[in-house]
């Protein structure tokens, strides 16, 4: 009798014991671009208790909205987000910065009473940012401002070649066309003089302080290639253009917000190469392009649970509470 009582007394949500250690655990979602991982996060903290870092590497900047489809306070619903809204547009930000700032706001999580008895959830499709606080990346070295000054003079063609010379699994991982991605990776591997995939792989099995249950949501390909289409016309009916020219006469074509998808056409259309019409069909192609990467890049992960959201968001989110239920109250999945 004494026993069970002790054991429910230290089934506090969202944490379990093991020997002395408390260890946090969290939810992520993620999935494609367009597949409906905003509508099912917010509801689905409301039904948990829980708050919301976003994992998404355009979200992070202020002042692109529209273009990366950022929930807005409204759409939050009271729920407590992080991570968005945190970098200037003319800022680097990489995923070790995201790390390190989420490692943060875990820890102080941890060590606040308040909001200790909240769940936690990491929401996006930015698979990197998702893996560097699953698994970790501190331990990569910090920016090198003398190799990013040679490198940023390249091209992107250029830069391509040189990662696919130093590191082949990153050049068939990583996206081809963020040249910063490409140029992170490539400082990596030659501040370390090794392959940066390699170093990724290596903190894989770091002994980390929190679980993860991951849901994934999918939709067939085709379904979700039009849903992408649609968004993107709401995206222009929104004032997509204008806020992507405000960008441009603010901060010009070498900033951070124009090696966006949904920014970066517009450098074409900005400078009359390309009509309005060629400049969204490049949208709505290079977004269909990334979510078949991001579809991917999670489908190596063996540890993903996922939902195919075809069948209508309430069946979505019944089988999320109850993967989650089982995995608060029952330990791992």
């Amino acid at each position: 009798m004494g026993e069970g009582k002790n054991k429910r007394k230290n089934k506090r949500k969202g944490w379990k014991e093991i020997g002395v250690k408390k260890i946090l655990k969290g939810i992520v979602i993620a999935g494609p671009t367009g597949v409906g991982k905003t509508d099912l996060s917010i509801k689905l903290a409301k039904e948990i208790n829980s708050e919301i870092i976003s994992a998404d590497a355009s979200q992070i900047y202020k002042e692109l909205n529209i273009g990366t489809a950022k929930i807005s306070p409204k759409e939050m619903q009271g729920v407590k987000h992080y991570m968005i809204d945190v970098a200037d547009p003319c800022s680097d930000y990489s995923v070790g910065d995201f790390e390190k700032e989420v490692n943060k706001i875990l820890f102080e999580k941890e060590n606040n009473l308040e909001s200790k008895n909240k769940n936690i959830m990491l929401v996006g499709g930015t698979g990197l940012y998702i893996k560097s606080i699953t698994d970790g990346f501190a331990n990569l070295p910090p920016k090198n401002e003398k190799i990013r000054e040679e490198l940023s003079s390249k091209s992107l063609e250029e830069l391509q070649e040189i990662l696919k010379d130093l590191d082949k699994k990153s050049y068939n991982e990583i996206d081809l066309f963020n040249k910063l991605r490409l140029i992170r990776a490539i400082e990596v591997c030659v501040k370390t003089k090794k392959e940066f995939s390699k170093q990724c792989k290596d903190y894989e099995n770091n002994n980390c302080k929190y679980d993860y249950l991951i849901i994934g949501l999918t939709l067939d390909r085709k379904i979700l290639y039009d849903k992408i289409n649609s968004r993107v016309d709401i995206m222009i009916n929104n004032g997509l253009v204008e806020e992507a020219s405000s960008l441009y006469k603010k901060y010009g074509e070498y900033s951070q917000p124009f090696t966006a998808i949904g920014y970066k056409e517009f450098i074409s259309y900005f400078k009359r190469e390309i009509t309005l019409e060629s400049c969204i069909d490049n949208i709505k192609q290079n977004s269909r392009k990334y979510a078949k990467r991001q579809f991917t890049w999670f489908n190596r992960n063996e540890n993903i649970h996922w939902i195919d959201v075809e069948n209508g968001y309430d069946e979505v989110l019944f089988k999320s509470k109850k993967l989650v239920k089982d995995f608060l109250t029952k330990g791992e999945l």
